[in-house]
């Protein structure tokens, strides 16, 4: 992420953190001051890498880090929306179960009450 070069406090930040901020200034729809003041930059910094990444200058490297997560497919993306329907499904069946037992309980007491006069 960063890196102290001297005893001045001159700071170098890694290529790919420079591209991932200049990623969140494009994809949130906040100021691009408020974005540095939260990670703690100034904000001509982040001015100055949103510039040269549209100039090309600041391109992210290849990395040779192996993710350890799987990266998730549309179609496991698709089995788990459906999933989450079948579920609600189930649960409104259970209930609609539940509310035909005590209903089939209820009608019985009272055909019991009618024979019993």
């Amino acid at each position: 992420m960063a890196r102290i070069l001297s005893s001045e406090r001159v700071v170098e930040y890694s290529t790919e953190y420079k591209v991932k901020v200049v990623a969140l200034t494009d994809q949130l729809d906040v100021d691009t001051i408020t974005i540095a003041e939260v990670l703690g930059l100034h904000p001509v910094m982040v001015y100055r890498w949103r510039q040269e990444h549209r100039e090309g200058q600041l391109v992210e490297q290849p990395s040779r880090r192996i993710s350890m997560t799987k990266p998730s497919s549309s179609k496991q993306k698709s089995d788990e929306r459906e999933l989450k329907q079948l579920r609600k499904e189930v649960e409104k069946l259970k209930k609609e179960n539940d509310f035909l037992k005590k209903w089939e309980e209820y009608l019985k007491v009272q055909k019991q009450k009618d024979s019993d006069l």
